[in-house]
Order: structure tokens, then sequence, then C-alpha cells
């Protein structure tokens, strides 16, 4: 029996169901955060966090929520003595007192994301405004087996954890501990699919065939104590962006050791009835093209991978971009958006070399309104980890696609 298979028989012989909760022995605990879990003090918290340090008043949370006005009092009261929200400020009124204005308090929760790629560990610690306070990178072999990888994230989240709330966090209990500095919400780990997200559990990961079930989400919630949410790197990107303020229907397309998209369809990120959309790397373009790991011939992202290894990036870029047509013409989507360690080292070409691509397709169809714009997406290496945070964060603001 190898690594990965000892590890997940454990972890389902000792798993509980759900994603973990708890103190740990020596980690980052989560604290109890139910008085943010209803949905309307999520429509609440999240118009606070839109409106920045100018702050918004209890009135115009009401109007904007459609809540009444000793709704929002009894909720905002909980996020102060939660220490979530803090006052601001007066403002002036049309009539009678001055309105209090009321804030986020960015510094009173915080969410680790987790990038696990093939070769690279990369681990961020973000406040409620999504801010970067920390940092930590590493090379990472996905194929070491279950034990080494679990291992390397464990350590590299406890460490984030401790440079960024220090050792104060790790001594918080998951049942009533006070929102604070401290407050650890929860990891989110991205990394390639395809795989379940609403389990938290792996299929077969091109290359890896030995991760195929295993139970990520689980395993690390058993380990670290603290709810844990998994998601593929593209969609986890994807998130973050649309959190950012990426509007409309958009595509992320993320190059790096492999190639996948992120899909936001209307504002929400389109996962698919399976949790398997987005596996845009994967289709075939050559039909008598090389052989692809996951068993094809011709794939966009063989071709794409072959023709970098090459040092041909003008090459990959109209391989992408003849994908990204066939993603466009399937869609109708608003904006390609360009991401990917492979797509940094190169920004300009890649970007020129897809909208070339585009371009001419949009004048053989026809297309109203012409081409398709194409961006490098904001963020650059790391757009995944930081949307990674945002599957713990983006329920807590109301954002049901996370």
């Amino acid at each position: 029996m190898g690594a990965v298979d000892r590890t997940r028989a454990k972890t389902r012989a000792r798993a509980t169901t759900g994603s973990g909760s708890g103190a740990g022995s020596g980690g980052p605990a989560g604290a109890n955060l139910g008085v943010v879990r209803s949905h309307n003090t999520a429509l609440v918290l999240g118009l606070l966090r839109d409106a920045g340090a100018g702050g918004i008043s209890r009135l115009e949370l009401a109007e904007r929520t459609g809540l009444t006005p000793q709704a929002v009092s009894k909720i905002t009261a909980r996020l102060r003595e939660q220490g979530l929200a803090a006052e601001a400020g007066r403002r002036a009124s049309t009539g009678g007192k001055p309105r209090t204005v009321l804030r986020l308090v960015p510094d009173a929760g915080h969410a680790v994301g987790v990038h696990l790629d093939r070769d690279e560990l990369r681990v961020v610690l973000v406040d409620l405004d999504g801010t970067v306070v920390g940092e930590r990178r590493a090379a990472l072999d996905l194929g070491a087996g279950a034990e080494a990888v679990l291992g390397a994230v464990v350590g590299a989240v406890e460490g984030v954890v401790h440079d960024g709330l220090g050792p104060g966090a790790e001594g918080l209990t998951g049942a009533g501990a006070p929102a604070g500095a401290g407050t650890l919400l929860g990891v989110g780990v991205a990394l390639p699919g395809p795989l379940d997200h609403a389990r938290g559990v792996l299929h077969r990961v091109t290359g890896f065939p030995e991760w195929d079930g295993f139970p990520l989400r689980d395993a690390l919630g058993e380990r670290l104590r603290v709810p844990v949410v998994v998601d593929k790197d593209t969609n986890a990107a994807a998130l973050g962006l649309s959190a950012g303020g990426e509007g409309g229907s958009f595509a992320y397309l993320h190059l790096g050791t492999g190639l996948g998209a992120g899909l936001v369809i209307g504002g929400r990120v389109h996962r698919g009835a399976r949790t398997g959309a987005g596996e845009f790397g994967h289709q075939v373009i050559q039909l008598d093209g090389p052989l692809c790991e996951c068993g094809n011939r011709g794939c966009v992202e063989v071709l794409c991978l072959a023709a970098v290894a090459r040092g041909e990036n003008g090459e990959a870029a109209r391989v992408l971009g003849v994908g990204a047509g066939n993603l466009v013409g399937l869609l109708d989507i608003d904006v390609v958006l360009l991401g990917g360690r492979t797509v940094a080292g190169a920004p300009g070409v890649f970007a020129g070399g897809v909208r070339e691509v585009l371009d001419a397709w949009a004048r053989r169809a026809g297309v109203l309104g012409g081409t398709v714009p194409v961006r490098v997406a904001p963020g650059g290496e790391r757009v995944v980890a930081e949307g990674a945070a945002q599957l713990l964060l983006g329920p807590l603001f109301g954002r049901g696609d996370a």
C-alpha cells in the first residue's frame, strides 16, 4: 500500500463529517463565528466591506438590504460585539441628528489561502478585506506522497498564521472564541483538477493518478482543526478576481504547470453539475497530435506546454488563442483574463498572441461589437492563493458561489 493509500484509509477511518473544527494540538484553531452565518448578516457585512473606510449608516444599510431599521440595528449591534464592525464617525443628514457611520474592521478575522501546485506551494494570510498580510512559498513535489505533501501544507499554514497573527492565534479554541486579531476563519486550498469541490475529494489529477479519490478536505481538516474548503486552482482564481471587482461574465485562463480555465457566468463561478467545469486544457484541437497525460491526443495543454518547452512562447500564445476562441464562441463571454507563472514570464507575448487570434476569429465570424478584450489578470502569481482565501471569505459576505 502506497503513502497516499495509507493516508486515505486512515482519514476515512478517523475523519468526521464536515471539514474539521475544534482545537488542534499545536495548530491554528478557528473561532465560532455563528453570528455571521445568516443571510441577512452576510448582506450587511458585504455592504460594510464595500463601503470601505468611509463607512455606511444604518439607514443606508436598511435601504440597500430591504431589511427593517430594527433588524439592521440588531445585526450591527452583534457585529460590533464580535469586533467585526466599528464606528467610523458621523455624517450629516437631511433632517434630524447626524447619522452614525459604521465600517468593517478588516483585522477582526483572517483566512488562509493555499495554492498547491505540482511543484510549488504558496500560502497567503489575508484579512477580511482580502489584503495579504503574510505569505510563504516553497518548492513541492505533488508526487512525493500524501504524508509529505500534507505535512508541507500544515507546516506552511501554521507558519504563516504564526508570522501574521502571533502565537496567540494558536491558542484559540473552536468553541466560543471571540472575533479579534487572532481569529482564523479557515483554510482554502486550490490545486489542479479535476476534483469534487462539494466533498473536497480529488479526482485523477493529470500526471498524478495516485491522488484519485483522496479526501483532501477531511485529511487537512483533521490535521489543522479548522474549516477547510477545496477547489480547483482556476475556480479559486476566478472567484478572487470576481470578488476584487471583475464584473460580468469572463474566463480566466491559467497557464503554469498545466492549463485550465475558471469561468464566471453572470457574476457567479460556474462549476457545473458535477463540479467539473473548466477542464479547458483538455479540449482536443489536433486529432493526430502528441499524446497528452490525460490520455487524449492533441489537447490544448500538451500543445501549449510543448511550445513553451521549446522556447516558442509566440506559438504557445497562438495555441492558447485557438482554445480561447472556442470558449468565446461557445459562451459569448465579456473578457478573457490570462494568468499563471508561464504567462507572468512573458505577459505581453501571451496577451498579444491570444488577442491576435481572437481578433481574426471575430472578423471571420462577423461578431457583433468586435473582438472580446484580452487582459493579463491582476495579482500576478498570487492570484490563485488569494482566490483560495476567498473560498472562506465569500460566504461570510454573502457570495454563495464560494
